[in-house]
């Protein structure tokens, strides 16, 4: 518990988007949208014309911001960083893997569902030896 990293306490966070154009669209009319002074954004639409650099960029720029305490990424666009999403582990910002409409959840590709799947393995194995 001495080595955990200290958990920032803001008044207000705001929640980051790497998705497609309809997800994206749809947190926006939720009102998860922001434009700072400097007019950057808290989310990327990822189109066939955007990069892998790009997401790369967006997700470590979104990770490392003080104000964002969520990011939110399409598993389908995860898959092409996953080695981004599954070396990341800081408890804030949570990286949060959702589905799009056009590419369905996979619950053996989340990385989150993952780690939880391990964890309560090993407390299983750790259990069964008291």
């Amino acid at each position: 518990m001495a080595n955990r990293a200290p958990v920032r306490t803001n008044n207000s966070a705001l929640i980051a988007m790497i998705a497609d154009e309809d997800t994206i669209t749809g947190f926006l009319l939720a009102g998860v949208g922001n434009v700072d002074l400097r007019r950057k954004t808290n989310y990327l639409i990822v189109d066939s014309k955007t990069t892998v650099k790009q997401i790369d960029d967006a997700f470590k720029e979104f990770t490392t911001r003080e104000d964002i305490a969520i990011v939110l990424i399409s598993q389908y666009v995860a898959n092409m960083v996953r080695f981004l999403v599954d070396s990341y582990n800081k408890p804030i910002p949570a990286i949060l893997e959702i589905p799009s409409k056009d590419h369905p959840y996979d619950p053996a590709h989340d990385s989150v569902l993952s780690r939880v799947k391990y964890l309560f393995s090993t407390e299983s194995v750790a259990s069964d030896r008291r």
